[in-house]
């Protein structure tokens, strides 16, 4: 059985390194695929249960020189508490001795250093709060540690900063003397200093712990790449900076100076180096960490607690302890704990967080709230239906975090170049060593030039340009309420250039309502509704509903047909009091030989003013036609007239007859229309554009649209809608409103310009700048300072899609 998992890994250094791990991975048995993403440290695997242990890919990384980090499995009953006023190892023990007499703990173990409780517990028997309650009680605190996994990635990320931090330092420290004695020199500065800074032997006493302690990790990190027959950028910068200290050694014990020379010693070139390129990490490491902001300010809307009522007791407990059914109190200013629907209440509901729309949203008895929106004014109750993972905000983190962790198509470039990229510079370096070498015997001149020409190139900034753009991109369309299911989604909506989208619900409000009755036989309007209600009453078409709800209005109660059956795209059959009605379309009364007679004139003017006008019938004979309306969203027009300037030629799909889609078409501003297509053909038509080399969206609601989201380019599902339509569409659009097609489309265009100006400069900067290395014009100091910082150029660069507003038509 193929099963998918997606971990961290932590000890890559560039873009090589991901590729390496990718492809160590891919040749695994059992491996269906493999997607290592350098930006954010993330490994996604796709592969055979019963071929691959999931242990092999930690044992084969930990081999390669990297760790693992799994995340903590939700089920997991074990939970570490942090502790607060122990003040000696009596104090843990009586905590300790508490938590291990209540009912359902298993085990429990307090560590005073380091001021923790680690629990092990049934979570049937007993719940976090109440172990909390139990330390109280003992006049201590404690609050649940966090999450496992994200706890220890943040620590592992504030970790490298730390540690690049002390070592950037330190290398600052040590290398500044040798960087004042270059600037002297140059300057021509005579000073009592110069002496001492010039010494060969203070110059190798500050060289070497640069060289072999500053620089460890790279010797380290390029040791576990050659060891696994590949190569990265530790490999290059080990081999440069190696090259020029130990040439100056030599020449400090070996080289004799002419009378008034100095010996050529590259010691400030090896150790300036060094420093420059820790300084273009430590930059890295703090830009990449801003990239992923989006996904914490997600994390940062849930709420803490939440308001229930049990056993008849109001209580605030953990959002984690909220269990479907509960019923929550919500009061004005307070996030909504979890999603459910109001039971008792209403209130005004600010869901920007969700949808990116900043008016609040009314809310009544009946409607469902979503966790983390904001309630504005009213207190009401609800009944949560979904809570921990299964809640909309935590589907979003899910969906972002994929999505961030995905590749492009376009990254497959900057891979196969990163592959092939480390040994292709050093054998132009061992080239341009022995051309400067053999062609002007000039050893030194040799050395540099080989020197710079390894320290000048940077597979980092390829495999940075993609997943960081990606990474803010998704992050910047969550926040607009556009959810962008991967990075290759992303970048096929900037080809976009059709846009088909279904009418009802999508164009229209999708609530039509019955505007004209008229009869043809013997019953009056009033007879005709009520009948009409009757047969309509189990019909979830939205038409149905509305004939339905008028009735109801009318009526009050509405009793149940005898029989009902709904035919699919045609109108609905029902039998009441032993006689045979049906309501549809033309086509269902000629399908069951209904004479029409001469209704067709009063049908063509209901249909040219926009309405819906069905049929109705009773034992085989027309009774009257009842026309229905749905009115355009407010802004329709306005997003249509948005996509049609950005070049991108708008369908409207709808099974209505074509007078009554053209109709609606002239009022949203459409001039394509696919009109009379059945549910089951939609996806058909989505494929007749495709095969004109046509790059489609289908953008719909319903469960129909399902079949037509996937089989589009792009798919992309209105939010207010319904589960299957997300679950098969590529970008889910949490408003209702149709302007959002044209901001998620400016945000792609806008992402992939980011991505081609990040490739542009990543490749321009290794194409120009190994040939200007290998020619003698670049100074290795130089060199490694303008490779240092090309990766943070790039990661500045994505980052600069934060200022980009999609919702504005620019």
């Amino acid at each position: 059985m193929l099963k998918k998992e997606s971990f961290k890994i932590a000890g890559m250094s560039c873009a090589a390194c991901a590729a390496r791990i990718e492809k160590n991975f891919k040749n695994l048995e059992g491996v269906n695929q493999a997607n290592v993403n350098f930006a954010v440290e993330k490994a996604t695997v796709e592969y055979d249960d019963k071929l691959v242990d999931p242990q092999k890919f930690e044992i084969l990384a930990e081999k390669l020189g990297y760790e693992v980090i799994r995340e903590k499995a939700a089920e997991e009953s074990k939970v570490d508490l942090v502790l607060k006023g122990m003040t000696c190892a009596a104090c843990a023990a009586r905590i300790e001795k508490k938590l291990s007499r209540q009912n359902g703990i298993i085990k429990a173990a307090v560590n005073l250093a380091t001021e923790k409780a680690s629990v092990e517990y049934d979570p049937a028997e007993i719940k976090v709060s109440d172990m909390i309650k139990a330390v109280q009680s003992l006049g201590y605190d404690a609050e649940k540690a966090e999450d496992a996994a994200r706890d220890r990635e943040k620590e592992l990320r504030e970790k490298e900063i730390r540690t690049l931090q002390i070592i950037l330092v330190i290398s600052i420290l040590l290398s500044s003397p040798l960087l004042l004695a270059m600037v002297l020199m140059i300057a021509h500065l005579e000073t009592a200093w110069l002496a001492i800074l010039h010494n060969q032997y203070f110059q190798l006493a500050i060289a070497t712990p640069i060289q072999f302690i500053v620089g460890f990790r790279f010797y380290k990190y390029a040791f576990y790449a050659l060891r696994a027959k590949s190569a990265n950028m530790d490999v290059l910068i080990s081999m440069g900076t190696s090259a020029a200290y130990f040439y100056s050694l030599y020449n400090v014990f070996f080289q004799t100076a002419p009378e008034g020379m100095m010996k050529d010693l590259y010691f400030e070139a090896s150790a300036i180096l060094i420093t420059l390129i820790f300084l273009g990490k430590y930059l890295e490491a703090v830009a990449k960490g801003k990239t992923s902001e989006a996904i914490k300010k997600l994390m940062g809307l849930q709420a803490k607690t939440a308001r229930i009522i049990r056993d008849s007791v109001e209580q605030d407990i953990p959002i984690e302890e909220v269990e479907i059914g509960d019923i929550v109190i919500v009061r004005p200013g307070e996030k909504v704990p979890v999603d459910g629907k109001i039971t008792e209440g209403n209130s005004s509901i600010d869901e920007s967080m969700l949808t990116g729309e900043s008016l609040p949203v009314e809310k009544k008895t009946g409607d469902l709230v979503i966790g983390a929106t904001i309630n504005k004014y009213g207190t009401f109750k609800f009944e949560a239906t979904k809570v921990g993972k299964d809640t909309a905000l935590s589907q979003i983190i899910k969906m972002v975090e994929d999505a961030q962790g995905s590749k492009a198509p376009i990254q497959k470039i900057a891979d196969q170049v990163s592959g092939v990229f480390v040994p292709v510079v050093a054998g132009i370096a061992v080239l341009t060593f022995a051309i400067w070498y053999f062609g002007s015997g000039d050893l030194t001149k040799a050395i540099i030039s080989a020197v710079a020409v390894l320290v000048i190139a940077c597979p980092c900034a390829l495999g940075l340009a993609t997943p960081t753009a990606i990474m803010v991109g998704t992050g910047k369309g969550a926040e607009n309420g556009i959810l962008i299911k991967g990075g290759e989604h992303l970048e096929t909506a900037y080809k976009l250039n059709v846009v088909v989208m279904d009418k009802t619900g999508t164009i229209t409000k999708g609530q039509p309502e019955v505007t004209d009755i008229i009869a043809l036989g013997q019953l009056n309007k009033n007879e005709l509704l009520k009948m009409a209600a009757i047969i309509e009453k189990r019909s979830e078409h939205p038409i149905g509903v509305a004939i339905f709800e008028e009735g109801k209005k009318m009526f009050g109660n509405i009793p149940n047909p005898d029989k009902f059956e709904a035919i699919p795209g045609r109108g609905v059959m029902a039998e009441v009091e032993g006689n045979i009605f049906h309501i549809g379309t033309r086509k269902l009364m000629n399908e069951k030989g209904i004479d029409l007679g001469n209704v067709e004139p009063t049908i063509a003017k209901l249909e040219d003013e926009g309405k819906t006008a069905m049929l109705m019938s009773k034992n085989n004979a027309v009774q009257a036609v009842i026309a229905v309306a749905d009115t355009l969203k407010e802004n329709s027009k306005e997003a249509i007239e948005d996509l049609q300037r950005m070049g991108i030629e708008v369908y409207m799909i709808t099974g209505d007859n074509q007078r009554t889609a053209r109709a609606i078409a002239r009022q949203a501003g459409i001039t394509n229309v696919l009109a009379e297509v059945l549910p089951e053909n939609k996806a058909e038509e989505v494929e007749k554009l495709k095969a004109e080399g046509k790059v489609v969206a289908m953008v719909g609601d319903g469960i129909n649209d399902a079949p037509a989201l996937a089989t589009a380019d792009i798919g992309m599902a209105i939010g207010t809608g319904t589960d299957v339509a997300i679950e098969a569409a590529d970008i889910t659009l949490m408003r209702g409103d149709l302007r959002a097609i044209a901001a998620a489309i400016r945000l792609s265009r806008k992402t992939m310009n980011k991505i081609k100006q990040n490739m542009f400069w990543a490749f321009f900067y290794n194409v120009i700048g190994i040939p200007f290395a290998a020619l003698g014009f670049l100074n290795p100091m130089i060199a490694g300072g303008a490779m240092a910082f090309s990766s943070v150029s790039v990661v500045t660069n994505s980052l600069s899609l934060k200022r980009f507003n999609p919702n504005k038509n620019y």
